[in-house]
Order: C-alpha cells, then sequence, then structure tokens
C-alpha cells in the first residue's frame, strides 16, 4: 500500500478549513447575538460629517450651542417666520411631538434657525416661537453667519425678490436634523413625515442615549 506524500499537505487543509468554519460559525453567532440597529422612520446620518453644531445668539439674546442642551433631543429647523406654509406646518408638527412624548415632552428641544434675518428680529422670532411652544428657540444668525451656518448643515436658501424691496420671500429647504442627547447629529427628518413618525424615532433616540 503507497502512501501519498500529499497526506500531511491536506490534513494542513482540513485543520484550515475546519477552524474557519468555526471562526464562521463564532462570527455568526456574534452577529446573532449583537444588539439590534434601531429602525428609524427618518434618515439615519448617524457618522456624519457635517451638521455638527452650531454657536449663535437666540431670540433672548443669549448665545446658544448644543452643549446647552445635555440630556435632549434637539430637532433643528431652519425657516423664516413670513414663511406661508413650510415652516408654520413644520413648528406646529414639533409643538404636537412635544404633546405625543407625554413625560418625555420635556426632553425635546425645538430649534428654528432663521434664514431671514434681515426681517426676523429677535422680538417677531420671540413672538413667532410663542406661537407654537414658548420653550421653543428660534436662533438668528448675523448675515455674515448665515453662509456658514447653511453650509455646514447643507442647507439651500435663496432670497427672491419681490414687486417691493421688503417684500421678497425665501426659498429654503424644508427637512429637520435632529440630535441625540449627547449632542450628535443623527436623522435627517423629511418634511411631510409626520408627528407620530418623528416621535417615534425620538423615543428610540432617548431609550438609546
Amino acid at each position: 500500500m503507497k502512501t501519498s506524500k500529499n497526506l500531511p499537505a491536506r490534513r494542513d487543509a482540513m485543520k484550515t478549513l475546519a477552524g474557519a468554519a468555526a471562526f464562521a460559525a463564532t462570527a455568526g453567532l456574534l452577529v446573532a447575538c449583537a444588539p439590534d440597529k434601531p429602525q428609524f422612520k427618518s434618515i439615519d446620518l448617524t457618522g456624519a460629517d457635517y451638521a455638527q453644531g452650531f454657536t449663535l445668539a437666540d431670540h433672548n439674546g443669549q448665545v446658544r450651542t448644543l452643549k446647552d442642551f445635555p440630556g435632549k433631543v434637539v430637532v433643528v429647523f431652519f425657516g423664516f417666520t413670513q414663511c406661508p406654509d413650510v415652516c408654520p406646518t413644520s413648528m406646529a408638527e414639533l409643538a404636537q411631538v412635544k404633546q405625543l412624548l407625554g413625560p418625555d415632552g420635556d426632553k425635546l428641544q425645538a430649534i428654528f434657525i432663521t434664514v431671514d434675518p434681515e426681517r426676523d428680529t429677535p422680538e417677531l422670532l420671540k413672538a413667532y416661537m410663542g406661537n407654537f411652544d414658548p420653550g421653543f428657540l428660534a436662533l438668528r444668525p448675523t448675515m455674515a453667519q448665515l453662509p456658514e451656518v447653511a453650509k455646514d448643515f447643507k442647507v439651500y436658501y435663496k432670497k427672491v425678490e419681490g414687486k417691493t424691496p421688503g417684500s421678497y420671500t425665501m426659498d429654503h429647504s424644508a427637512g429637520s436634523y435632529v440630535f441625540d442627547g449627547k449632542g450628535r447629529i443623527r436623522l435627517y427628518n423629511r418634511y411631510g413625515g409626520g408627528a407620530e413618525a418623528l416621535a417615534s424615532d425620538i423615543r428610540l433616540l432617548l431609550k438609546n442615549s
């Protein structure tokens, strides 16, 4: 009976295959045991390198950053007070979200950043926030700050001239950015998604923060 010269090599190959199979089985077990990733209804931006925050004065004249809201989910929306539809609809939806959160409603901080600082005075912005919730804050960038913050958030805005100098309007992006309780960008909520969907996402962020 002949002894194959390739027998040691075959044994080594079998050991390698067995090791690979064991590793695959262990890896599969680890994947199976890993916690499920939250299933958000909004667009998941976790790890994005833009929309990292802001340093802007609010309607009370106080400079605000994300560090002012530890433990809160912060929702940032860009708009202007003379907006006829998208802005009031979005802010009213955020007020509804706060109600839907019940006892956790105080863990939501809505932030409105105006793209029309020429007309949106601090007094006007404060009154505008009061129409929806007195706890909501409006931020007013200077004309020099506005392009910078819009670029950082990848927000589009454009002044559209009217028939008279003061009757212009503003075209702008309509979605909202959502930050978790640690100040990290997590979600982009598209306009028209509904209060129930956003409230569900915020509950997930609060649960996992």
